[in-house]
């Protein structure tokens, strides 16, 4: 009886061993997938703040019986002038008509541009001067002053491939992706805003510290007195009480 169990025994375990066996290599057989992930893409990424070269510009107006700049158009002048000087990175160019009835007038205009130019600190030889003819015979032609600088560019915003709504075809509706133009818009501004490119890449050094309030703070300091500002009774009633 005893070595009829064993037998029986001995055969079940090798039977379920071989059982184990082809299991484990039709296992091997199968390939394996990898875990399919969705991943969203961020809107910076899909809609980065470039840093390029573009044209700052102005229009100047000229009728046909008077030379010469207006005052706010001297004042326009000017502040162009300025922005060359902090960042232009090449010649002024004047774009001036020319075989026009305001011909005339235009150069007499762009004389005086040239002397407004040159008095906000743009040398004679970074002003270029270029002669265009019209295509609308119609509009009023004018003097376009343009210098190139560095400036910050995002977009074009406005695109969009895919329906925002529930669709079959819409991959972002479906798996709760953002839409294609989502933060474009944000990124425009913020670029626009940009005054100088150069804070994207790196921060700007330290200024120096203002050495007459430090010098004061100082003194209080070392004297044991109280080194906080002490506001006068006029400046305390402009102060808001919201919330107390």
């Amino acid at each position: 009886m005893t070595t009829r169990i064993s037998l029986h025994r001995v055969r079940a375990l090798r039977t379920l061993g071989a059982l184990l066996g082809v299991s484990t290599a039709l296992g091997a057989c199968i390939p394996h997938t990898p875990e399919i992930t969705t991943a969203s893409i961020d809107y910076r990424d899909r809609h980065p703040i470039a840093v390029t070269e573009a044209n700052r510009s102005i229009v100047v107006f000229v009728g046909q019986a008077r030379g010469g700049l207006s005052g706010s158009q001297r004042t326009d002048v000017m502040g162009l002038a300025q922005g060359w000087v902090r960042e232009g990175t090449g010649a002024v160019v004047a774009d001036v008509p020319t075989d026009t009835p305001n011909a005339r007038a235009a150069a007499s205009s762009f004389r005086e541009i040239q002397s407004v130019l040159m008095a906000g600190g743009v040398p004679s030889r970074a002003i270029t001067l270029r002669h265009y003819r019209p295509d609308d015979p119609r509009t009023l032609p004018t003097i376009r002053l343009s210098y190139p600088k560095i400036t910050a560019v995002a977009g074009p915003c406005g695109l969009w491939p895919q329906d925002l709504g529930p669709n079959i075809d819409n991959v972002a509706y479906n798996e709760n992706r953002p839409y294609h133009n989502f933060g474009c818009a944000t990124q425009r501004n913020l670029a626009a805003m940009i005054d100088n490119p150069a804070d994207l890449e790196q921060p700007r050094p330290e200024s120096p510290a203002y050495t007459p309030r430090r010098d004061v703070a100082f003194e209080k300091y070392r004297k044991g007195t109280s080194t906080a500002t002490i506001y006068p009774e006029s400046d305390k009633a402009k102060l808001s009480d919201t919330g107390k």
